[in-house]
């Protein structure tokens, strides 16, 4: 239902249909109120607002179809259900083609107006409730709510502001944990195709054996396995936007097969001769430099300048300090909020330690350690205790027995991830940094060893 007690306008000019509305409906709890002739529905719907008017068909001086005229062109929110006797029923289905929702027949069941009733004000809310999720996105990555007040920050909401409105294909780089993906939503929710679908393609999670049936789709029958036909991610995007994320894993077979889709807007299912034609906008991202990577042949020259249109570089969070303040609060409000503790305030010295560290992880780091010292705080005010950042270690001394036993698991998964992060840039290292190759060497499923890669952060430049 659109509200706690949805109100409903009953117009008739019979007053024995008015009453048995009523007391049909009045059970389900709406606010209900009644209409002799249209004159009187049009003076209630001028003083309040209904979210249904059930009008008769026939009424001596306005029609029930003048009157759902008059309702879709001052009230188009408000839905209309005509009720019809024998003998109208081509002129109420007639009504659907002007808004109304439904209609019903005389005599009816209490079943029937409850049902055809309860329907309307689903799809009523339905409606209102997507609408407001959609003002919510809309709102959520409007370009004033991206924050950043630093000069760097402002290069980066003009160049948005000004891709926003084109087609053009965008080439997102900067370091892990930069924002890379909000900037991409930011252009997507800010231009015309913020109605259609923002489709996210972590290009580093996908097995390249999946790749080309995961993005193009495939038909019955192409391989095995393939026990229907299914559209692919390309095709689900239509008419909005493929962010490309991580391009820099994408193997160059697959390059070759996206170029083409960029520079002719159509596509083959895998086992399928139909040529798909698409309507989309695509934005990339990467942590790599793909120039470099073009140079070493580990990227394709004609890939790059084809996703390269008009580039947005993100700065790190060491070269935007000035913007820590104000992230960290964005932050401590909303994880505050989720947790539900009360800390409104950072104090001094920790906004000093906060400003003072270099970030690596950028602002996806300075969020988990807000995260964090929210848990941890036992006031309203994150003080330096609070802050503690992934690279520092906490040395103490162990006072009781179950805090030394504490202390040698917490030693002993940090010697396992020390391990673990050695053995994986050594063979990244030995293959070039290609983590096809580097996962077949050591015998690992490449999403198995780029998902190790991305719980710790390891990219070529770290």
């Amino acid at each position: 239902m659109t509200s706690i007690n949805p109100a409903i306008l009953i117009v008739d000019d019979e007053e024995i249909v008015r009453k048995s509305c009523v007391r049909i409906l009045s059970p389900e709890g709406y606010a209900l109120e009644t209409a002799k002739n249209a004159d009187d529905a049009l003076k209630k719907l001028d003083d309040k607002t209904f979210d249904l008017v059930l009008t008769d068909l026939v009424m001596p001086d306005i029609t029930g179809i003048d009157l759902l005229k008059k309702i879709k062109e001052d009230r188009p929110e408000t839905e209309v259900i005509i009720i019809t006797g024998y003998g109208t029923v081509k002129t109420a289905v007639d009504a659907l083609k002007y808004g109304a929702y439904d209609y019903i027949e005389k005599p009816f069941t209490p079943d029937a107006l409850v049902n055809a009733v309860g329907r309307c004000l689903e799809k009523k809310r339905l409606l209102t409730e997507n609408i407001r999720l959609k003002q919510e996105i809309h709102a959520l990555y409007s370009l004033d709510n991206i924050i950043g007040a630093s000069k760097e920050m402002q290069k980066v909401f003009k160049l948005m502001a000004t891709v926003a409105s084109t087609g053009s294909t965008v080439l997102i780089t900067g370091e892990s944990g930069t924002g890379k993906e909000l900037v991409a939503r930011g252009i997507h929710y800010n231009s015309a195709r913020r109605e259609q679908p923002f489709v996210v393609v972590d290009c580093g999670a996908i097995p390249e054996n999946l790749m080309e049936s995961e993005l193009f789709g495939h038909a019955k029958g192409s391989f095995t396995g393939a026990v229907s036909t299914e559209k692919g991610l390309l095709e689900t995007a239509g008419g909005g936007t493929v962010f490309l994320d991580e391009i820099s894993n994408l193997p160059l077979q697959m390059q070759a097969k996206l170029l083409r889709v960029l520079q002719e807007k159509e596509f083959r299912p895998v086992g399928s001769r139909k040529t798909v034609k698409i309507d989309i906008r695509f934005i990339a991202a990467t942590n790599r430099d793909l120039s470099g990577m073009v140079k070493e042949d580990a990227f394709r020259e004609d890939f790059f300048y084809r996703l390269n249109v008009f580039p947005i570089t993100m700065p790190s969070l060491r070269e935007r300090r000035e913007d820590i303040p104000a992230l960290a609060y964005h932050f401590l409000h909303k994880y505050g909020k989720e947790t539900g503790r009360d800390v409104p305030h950072i104090s001094a010295e920790a906004m000093r330690r906060l400003i003072a560290h270099d970030w690596p992880g950028n602002v996806r780091e300075l969020e988990n350690v807000i995260h964090r010292a929210v848990i941890v705080c036992d006031g309203r005010t994150l003080k330096p205790e609070h802050i503690m950042t992934p690279l520092e270690e906490e040395v103490d001394i162990p006072a009781t027995l179950e805090d030394l036993k504490k202390k040698k698991r917490d030693l002993k998964n940090k010697s396992i991830e020390e391990i673990e992060k050695n053995f994986l840039t050594a063979a990244l290292k030995r293959n070039e940094w290609n983590i096809t190759k580097a996962a077949a060497e050591v015998g690992m499923q490449r999403t198995n060893f780029h998902a190790l890669l991305k719980k710790y952060n390891i990219t070529k430049g770290s």
